[in-house]
């Protein structure tokens, strides 16, 4: 029969640039008792970090990861809450040394994420409601949604009568309403 292996503390240290190092978070994450440090140098901007990614996958009920600060995981409050509903889903539990209320370890800390998730929730539905009503009060005044056409009427059916003449290339055509040749290609007779 095989068992489950030993619940881990995993660390997960960040840098945004080449300039800056890991060093000072790794040793701090090991101090902390990480038995494996997942390190990566990218901008928390960029959704797709291999490292993070690849701690995720690892993750066993139990396990425990550990950040020295929050802005080393997450770029906004939504990103946090959705990395933490990930590492909850694994069943595993969450630490940030600094930020000491952000502790799914016990149950204050777990409190805490709690009441954040609903704000952040209850922010998300406020903005889809202002958001559905600033658009229904535009379509009440007129106001058309969607893209706007590049070119006007007169100019589509000009350079379509153009394109369809065959006399010039699509580039050619472009260019002379400043314009890409996908756009005068995409025209509809």
């Amino acid at each position: 029969m095989m068992t489950r292996p030993e619940p881990f503390t995993y660390g997960y240290a960040r840098v945004s640039t080449d300039g800056q190092t890991l060093e000072a978070q790794v040793a701090q994450l090991e101090r902390a008792g990480a038995s494996r440090v997942f390190q990566e140098k990218v901008s928390g901007a960029k959704r797709e970090r291999a490292q993070l990614t690849r701690l995720l996958a690892t993750l066993n009920p139990g396990d425990v990861v550990l950040v020295t600060r929050l802005d080393r995981l997450a770029r906004s409050t939504v990103d946090l809450l959705n990395i933490l509903g990930t590492i909850a889903d694994k069943g595993a539990a969450f630490r940030s040394l600094t930020d000491t209320w952000a502790d799914t370890t016990t149950a204050h800390g777990r409190l805490t994420l709690t009441v954040l998730a609903g704000l952040a929730e209850f922010e998300r539905e406020l903005i889809r409601v202002r958001t559905g009503e600033g658009r229904a009060r535009a379509k009440a005044r007129g106001v058309k949604l969607g893209p706007h056409f590049k070119l006007t009427p007169h100019q589509r059916q000009e350079a379509l009568r153009r394109r369809e003449a065959g006399e010039e290339t699509l580039t050619e055509i472009a260019r002379s309403y400043n314009v890409s040749h996908s756009t005068i290609s995409r025209l509809k007779p």
